[in-house]
């Protein structure tokens, strides 16, 4: 018996139900009690509703992050464990790695632990088949489950997301319109981020009408903390194709094209203009400063808990809490 049989029996929506176990006054007495009488019949208490049962919650949220030492993972945790603390929740950290096998053992071990909900911080939660995807659905049937940085539609499941397609396709536009048209683009991920992020820039290769963009996509396989690997990868293209701009899905990517650039001699912006992602602390970490495009991961944590309260007060809270980021330029461009 999960919320979503409740619902059913009962013929109300999961948000009724969850006013019921919620004490919420929104609700008609009549369909209050037929949703209890269900409840009761089947002996139903779930996690994350315990404190609308009369029981004691925990007061605690899962949190689960594929790498804690990923720069843009690490600062969500901080922001999020921050927002939660200052609302009187702890939290139960687990760092998955990506093996989905993993994912779901941690995801099913924290659920075990009655945590009230559970945050999934990172796109790479969020595969690219229904298979892959399951073990999201069946955690959902028990417990409420919020992502940041990547969107699933399905019940009981909260997205907030910076828009990663627009926003890069608007700082692939800055650049375009600085007349920089031989753009290299670097990426290291295909997960939900990773490809909204890759598909803004095509488009906007595309609605300028540059024909040969698709050779200057290119994906690096190695570790983002092994920067100088980078800039070998990024001086082992420049000898196949030309380029006068550098755009990259992280930060890290674009501080190994400027230690590229740098090797070869090359002034920045002036024969090389560079644009990175997630405006991380690397930015002021070189020489030129990085010009990045902020997705606004700090409001994101904090609207995701907010979302997160409404929820547990059986609140009816938006699915989908979207974001727009906007490129801080510095030193490596000059517009």
């Amino acid at each position: 018996m999960t919320i979503y049989d409740i619902s059913n029996k009962a013929g109300v929506s999961i948000a009724t139900v969850s006013r019921v176990m919620n004490g919420s006054d929104k609700v008609r007495p009549a369909t209050r009690k037929r949703v209890m009488d269900i409840i009761e019949q089947y002996d139903y208490t779930p996690n994350a509703f315990a404190r609308g049962m009369g029981l004691q919650s925990l007061q605690t949220i899962g949190i689960l992050c594929a790498d804690s030492s990923d720069l843009f993972l690490a600062k969500a945790v901080f922001y999020i464990e921050q927002e939660l603390q200052s609302n009187g929740y702890e939290s139960l950290l687990c760092c998955t790695g990506y093996n989905l096998d993993i994912k779901k053992n941690y995801l099913n071990l924290i659920v075990s632990k009655k945590v009230d909900a559970i945050i999934l911080v990172g796109s790479n939660f969020i595969g690219t088949s229904e298979e892959e995807n399951q073990y999201i659905r069946e955690a959902s049937a028990q417990i409420p489950i919020l992502l940041l940085n990547a969107s699933f539609d399905h019940p009981n499941v909260y997205s907030i997301y910076c828009d990663d397609y627009t926003t890069m396709f608007d700082a692939a536009v800055s650049m375009l319109q600085a007349g920089i048209h031989d753009i290299l683009y670097l990426y290291n991920s295909d997960s939900y981020s990773g490809t909204r992020k890759r598909n803004g820039f095509q488009a906007a290769m595309q609605a300028h009408k540059i024909m040969d963009f698709e050779k200057r996509i290119q994906f690096y396989e190695g570790s983002l903390e092994h920067m100088n690997e980078i800039a070998d990868f990024v001086e082992q293209a420049a000898k196949e194709i030309s380029f006068h701009g550098l755009i990259a899905s992280e930060d890290a990517l674009a501080i190994g094209g400027i230690k590229y650039a740098q090797r070869a001699g090359l002034s920045i912006p002036e024969d090389l203009s560079v644009i990175g992602y997630n405006n991380s602390m690397l930015t002021t970490c070189c020489t030129p400063e990085l010009s990045s495009v902020d997705n606004c991961l700090k409001s994101q944590a904090h609207q995701l808990v907010q979302t997160l309260l409404g929820v547990l007060s059986g609140e009816s809270m938006p699915t989908k809490s979207i974001f727009s980021g906007r490129l801080i330029t510095r030193g490596t461009t000059q517009f």
